[in-house]
């Protein structure tokens, strides 16, 4: 496993990449950290599942996916990836899409449990995690500096398939394409956010924007932004 190769990189969608991937076809998925639910509905939307539970851990982001009343085959509810409030061997894929490095530390190691937990024999587990690395990374650490629980992150996924606790499906890396047209925008989706706690004083703030601003095109500023893949199968 590795936590980046700059080499390997594919210019593709994150949905794009799953295709590639995993069949969804009837099966049962729980997504933990689902956020504002974009990649709740690109699955449910576009893969099949039978039924999708998708769980989070920021109330004011819950409380708006709990008002969406166009995805009759999701359940929202309120969960962190350390408990799971599921029987043992119920689902067939598990999902965090760049949410695993938002849990502590010190439960990383009780996350990855629980997933395997609640995984059937055979299920797969699946971990999108974005790449410190990077033009967008270089702007992205101003906001919230990343770097180490990234790294424990991935830490914790090399251990698990190290003892055999899973096996490694599948590692792969791709760079997905990125347009803000305004600073609005990208200050809504990154900077005016609910579910971290950011420090960000008045100096620092503007750098960010400056340095978003100096990038900006008659299209808006465009980024390739690296993420990794990493498919791990219970066996």
């Amino acid at each position: 496993m590795r936590i980046n190769d700059p080499e390997a990189y594919v210019i593709a969608t994150e949905e794009e990449t799953l295709s590639t991937l995993v069949n969804l076809t009837g099966c049962r998925v729980l997504e933990l950290g689902c956020g504002d639910a974009m990649m709740t509905r690109r699955i449910a939307d576009g893969f099949t599942p039978e039924h999708i539970v998708a769980t989070e851990v920021d109330r004011i982001q819950l409380e708006k996916n709990l008002a969406v009343r166009d995805l009759p085959n999701v359940t929202f509810r309120y969960g962190g990836a350390e408990a799971i409030d599921d029987p043992d061997n119920c689902y067939d894929a598990v999902f965090m899409f760049k949410s695993l490095h938002h849990v502590p530390g010190h439960l990383l190691e009780q996350a990855l449990t629980e997933i395997h937990r609640v995984l059937k024999p055979g299920g797969l587990a699946c971990f999108s995690e974005p790449v410190y690395w990077g033009e967008f990374n270089e702007l992205m650490r101003l906001i919230n500096e990343e770097e180490q629980v990234r790294e424990a992150a991935f830490a914790a996924l090399q251990e698990v398939v190290t003892s055999g606790f899973f096996e490694l499906e599948t590692e792969l890396f791709f760079s997905v394409p990125g347009t803000y047209e305004t600073w609005e925008r990208f200050e809504n989706r990154f900077i005016k956010i609910t579910h971290t706690e950011l420090h960000i004083d008045d100096t620092t703030y503007e750098r960010i924007k400056a340095g978003f601003l100096e990038r900006m095109t008659p299209t808006g500023v465009h980024f390739h932004k690296p993420q990794r893949i990493d498919l791990l199968r219970k066996p």
